[in-house]
């Protein structure tokens, strides 16, 4: 750690909740840019041309470099690694400062978590030196190579493959549906390194650079002109074994605390997360202004379907810190992480559909100038994603039945088979 940096932490050692607190609102209030209410509002709404994204994800940086720079990033992470090593209750108590003004986003998910996590319990002392303190100041934004275009949400039934080849591993195959790949430095990525054993007991994971040789990343159009989902085709990518994490073909193991902190997003103790219903998040705030230039206020089924909403956003904001409470104390299993994520999933498709109910037949035409009624029929048509990215809630409902609750796990036709004896793909009646 260099002096610098020493002195940075040093200065947040022992900090009370609310000395940070206060530290945390003078400088946030002096640097950072208010945002509008709604500012960016939506479901992965077309807000700007590539230039203006390229210049937003270059302006997060720069932010995050702030924020490490004063003594403000990092919270939760070990300061051997650059960061603060204080406390969950510090990075809420930053978290409510923040609300209603500008922070990188970006750099949050999957960069802090799951990436940056991962490092931290699987990766090397190498690694992490390496790579964490450069997460933490903006100067590496990664992503994660897990979903595949042949599995869906079977991510165990990877067909990227990694082959040893000396020293280095050669990597070839394919990764989709990876947000902001196209502007992005490094990846965590699943691969199968042998084919002989049970799926789950043959896969690996890498960390790779996007700029390596071989990479090849397409961006995805999205229905209503978004382009910001990638896939990315690997050829012959070389990777040294020195950026393998975890022992080979135990992959699973870092995969499923992988997915945990995957699960975790936003909840996560190493991210910053407003988690405001007036800036860039759907919610009853947001319903009520809809209602309002919908001229549907006084409507009693409209104020029953904004009340639906409040209950919603109120029993998530009980529901994450006791499921956070009781991982953190053992009392649950950390794969209740899964709870968050179903409801996360369930109450953004239903504030939604709420928000398409109001709006009527003015969800199927809109005009610049209707106010927060523009653009929510085709927020309607983007619902589904919420249950997608981040593991799907599917997913997620396996994972309380069978992990949380105990329940008998789901029948399995290749359970035990070696990986390449698998079927896969249409058979020949």
């Amino acid at each position: 750690m260099s002096t610098a940096d020493a002195t940075r932490t040093g200065a947040a050692a022992g900090e009370s909740v609310e000395d940070f607190r206060a530290r945390a609102r003078v400088w946030i209030r002096a640097n950072l840019r208010p945002l509008e209410v709604h500012e960016e509002v939506g479901i992965l709404r077309v807000t700007r041309t590539d230039e203006e994204e390229l210049a937003a994800a270059a302006r997060e940086r720069k932010v995050q470099r702030m924020l490490f720079d004063n003594g403000l990033a990092g919270i939760c992470f070990p300061p051997e690694y650059g960061g603060l090593g204080l406390t969950r209750a510090h990075q809420l108590a930053f978290n409510e400062e923040i609300e209603g003004y500008e922070y990188p986003q970006r750099i949050q998910v999957p960069t802090l978590t799951p990436c940056a996590a991962v490092l931290l319990e699987f990766g090397t002392e190498e690694q992490k030196l390496a790579h964490i303190p450069a997460m933490l100041k903006g100067e590496e934004i990664w992503m994660q190579f897990l979903s595949e275009p042949s599995s869906g949400s079977d991510v165990a039934a990877a067909l990227t493959s990694a082959v040893r080849d000396g020293d280095d591993w050669l990597l070839n195959g394919s990764k989709i549906w990876t947000t902001g790949a196209w502007w992005s430095d490094w990846a965590l990525c699943l691969a199968r390194t042998n084919w002989d054993v049970p799926k789950h007991r043959g896969l690996t994971v890498f960390i790779l650079p996007l700029t390596a040789h071989g990479v090849d990343v397409q961006r995805i159009e999205m229905l209503n002109g978004l382009k910001e989902f990638c896939q990315e085709f690997m050829t012959d990518v070389r990777v040294p074994d020195s950026d393998r994490i975890g022992a080979v073909d135990d992959g699973w193991t870092v995969g499923t605390r992988w997915m945990f902190h995957e699960r975790m997003a936003s909840n996560s103790p190493y991210v910053t997360s407003p988690g405001t219903s007036a800036h860039h998040r759907i919610g009853p705030d947001w319903l009520l202004d809809i209602a309002r230039d919908a001229g549907r206020l006084e409507d009693p089924v409209v104020r029953d379907l904004i009340g639906e909403s409040r209950v919603l956003d109120l029993v998530g904001s009980a529901l994450q810190p006791r499921l956070a409470a009781g991982m953190t104390t053992g009392r649950l299993s950390d794969q209740s992480a899964a709870i968050a994520r179903l409801f996360a999933g369930i109450t953004a498709t239903q504030h939604m559909t709420n928000a398409f109910d109001i709006v009527g037949d003015r969800g199927a035409a809109w005009v610049e100038g209707d106010g927060a009624v523009f653009d929510v029929g085709q927020d309607f048509l983007m619902r589904q994603t919420a249950t997608i990215g981040g593991g799907t809630t599917e997913m997620a409902r396996n994972v309380i039945s069978e992990r949380v609750l105990g329940m008998p796990r789901e029948a399995a036709l290749d359970r035990g088979l070696a990986f390449r004896d698998v079927p896969r793909g249409a058979r020949n009646s």
